[in-house]
């Protein structure tokens, strides 16, 4: 009776946000909030139009990038506007399962984000490592097949970590110490026998889809690496390195940020409680706001048709301008 009655207590969550920051700070907080939001909704609509209507971009790479820009468009949109508002309009609270909703995007957009990584990874690795199956492997039908399966086998792990996590107790404070809903600030706030069995089989699903790409990506990209030194002219080396530039980056700014934040926490190297919300603010937002950048700056197809979609645009003002 005493579990049902926890249960049913809890009829909404309060997110805190930044627990340590003033009051007067709040509005260049959410301003800042709203200004990466702008960047992340502009930049990612922008590369879905671009390439979807640019028919020489609709390749296998770019198609990839379609799927990331989207993933980072989502994850930017079930996180930000709800922190932004408990700044801006002071409206912390966020109902039980609207917070479980939350949740449950959170963590299945950075899961399809770690498999749309990992099928990047495999398009390099046979474009440069075996480039002459490259046309028959890495097809436009294929692509969409492989980011299917990045969007759909994380669904029902997903499913399974928010239902476990849903039929909890909840009979600690209602306060979410975190600019989101995820799961262990969900779970810090559980009771009961089953807890720590439902941390164990989350943690098991997170190393699933977290770990299990990332040692293939490492795999991919070492022996790209490899392939590439052994490569005896140098134009062609550092023309080969370019091709795979923007997925390094992009995948660098996924993994390492998180990898500093799981180290620290194993080697119990302590962060206040607004700098740890801060890491993960910025290892969460950080890359949908900047692979839009990487995509345009260091990608030559997309740089050469963006440029030359400018000239014609430049040239064709300047028509109308000597008309009138």
């Amino acid at each position: 009776m005493l579990l049902s009655s926890n249960i049913t207590r809890i009829q909404s969550f309060i997110i805190l946000g930044f627990p340590g920051l003033s009051p007067q700070y709040h509005g260049a907080a959410s301003a800042v909030l709203f200004l990466v939001y702008l960047a992340i909704v502009v930049g990612n609509i922008f590369i879905l139009v671009f390439v979807i209507s640019e028919k020489s971009l609709q390749k296998p790479t770019y198609l990839i990038f379609c799927h990331l820009a989207l993933t980072d468009l989502s994850f930017g949109t079930v996180t930000l506007p709800k922190i932004i508002s408990k700044y801006w309009f002071k409206d912390s609270i966020i109902s039980f399962f609207g917070c479980f909703t939350q949740m449950f995007f959170v963590h299945y957009l950075g899961s399809v984000m770690s498999f749309l990584l990992l099928v990047m990874a495999v398009d390099r690795f046979i474009a440069i490592c075996i480039p002459l199956r490259y046309p028959v492997l890495i097809t436009n039908n294929n692509i969409f097949a492989l980011c299917g399966f990045a969007w759909f086998i994380p669904l029902p792990l997903m499913i399974i970590v928010t239902l476990q996590a849903l039929g909890l107790p909840y009979c600690q404070s209602n306060t979410i110490l975190q600019c989101y809903c995820d799961h262990i600030s969900l779970t810090n706030q559980a009771c009961g026998n089953d807890l720590k069995i439902v941390q164990v089989i989350t943690l098991c699903i997170a190393m699933f889809c977290l770990l299990l790409p990332l040692a293939f990506i490492l795999i991919s990209y070492v022996s790209i690496i490899i392939v590439i030194l052994k490569m005896s002219n140098s134009a062609g080396r550092s023309r080969t390195l370019g091709t795979c530039t923007p997925q390094i980056f992009i995948t660098c700014l996924f993994y390492l940020p998180r990898c500093f934040v799981y180290v620290a926490n194993t080697v119990r190297f302590s962060f206040s409680i607004d700098v740890r919300i801060l890491l993960i603010l910025l290892y969460s937002l950080l890359p949908a706001a900047v692979n839009p950048l990487i995509y345009c700056l260091k990608t030559r197809d997309i740089k050469r048709t963006l440029m030359k979609r400018i000239k014609t645009n430049k040239i064709r003002v300047e028509l109308k301008i000597r008309n009138n």
